[in-house]
């Protein structure tokens, strides 16, 4: 049975393909916009205080502590705020705008929350798992953006992340409320335990089904389902091209490899 063949780090050979396609899918995971300085909650930095920011990120931790839990995406909501989108979220923006203009299509799905893609220019980009700037009624359901800081008053120089920080304990009445309805506002994110919604993974699996192209950018590989996404499209005898700071578990089926930081490989990669 013959081996598989290993992906190729030939940069010219990536910029004939993309001067070739049409309709180019760029999926981004959190290592670009940990190179804006987000944390990713992963690994030895999955501390917010001491807990673990993935026993935080649950519908039951927010039914048993609402306070608690949005205190610590008040706390990543003020971060980001302060983070500018890098080199690879500006090259990504820019390289979908030269696409649209000459007719051709080019789709931006990304896992991150940090809405840098948006703020780097990036048109409809499609959030697998939603948005820290987005809120969502427990009682009606109505999503809506929200970019206040703070996103309410009680929420004021809170959240501190520090070890020996205590809960604000912040009274139910006084968290953010839905204009609505006046239901309980939850962050609009993808928590462990829940799916991801119905309609963004049917419009994602429309666009891997049609693009002639696809980049992996700064992910893992390791989220699922996201993680199926490439594989998928390598699958199907698409060329995939990865850039990441090392090899991932999806490396093989590709035919690109790239590693080195996304804000230096990205530029070069999309250039005019």
């Amino acid at each position: 049975m013959a081996s598989k063949k290993r992906p190729i780090s030939d940069m010219a050979a990536f910029r004939r393909q993309l001067e070739k396609s049409r309709n180019v899918v760029i999926l981004s995971g959190a290592g670009v916009s940990a190179e804006s300085g987000v944390p990713t909650f992963r690994g030895d930095g999955g501390f917010w205080r001491k807990y673990q920011a993935q026993n935080l990120a649950t519908p039951g931790a927010f039914t048993k502590d609402p306070s608690l839990v949005w205190e610590f995406y008040h706390y990543r909501r003020e971060l980001v705020l302060t983070k500018e989108p890098n080199p690879a979220h500006t090259a990504i923006a820019e390289f979908q705008k030269r696409f649209f203009n000459e007719g051709k299509k080019a789709i931006i799905i990304t896992q991150n929350i940090d809405g840098l893609h948006q703020r780097a220019g990036g048109q409809n980009v499609i959030e697998l798992h939603g948005s820290l700037f987005k809120t969502r009624c427990t009682k009606c359901g109505s999503v809506k953006v929200n970019t206040d800081s703070p996103i309410c008053p009680s929420l004021k120089d809170k959240g501190a992340p520090d070890p020996g920080a205590t809960s604000a304990n912040i009274k139910i009445e006084d968290l953010p409320h839905c204009d609505d309805c006046k239901g309980l506002l939850r962050p609009h994110v993808v928590w462990f335990g829940e799916s991801l919604f119905d309609d963004v993974l049917d419009e994602v699996a429309g666009h891997l089904n049609s693009c002639d192209l696809c980049l992996v950018v700064g992910t893992s590989s390791i989220v699922y389902p996201a993680a199926m996404f490439a594989p998928q499209v390598a699958a199907r005898g698409v060329p995939v091209a990865e850039f990441n700071l090392e090899t991932t578990p999806a490396t093989d089926n590709f035919q690109f490899h790239f590693e080195g930081p996304c804000g230096k490989s990205m530029p070069i990669a999309l250039a005019p």
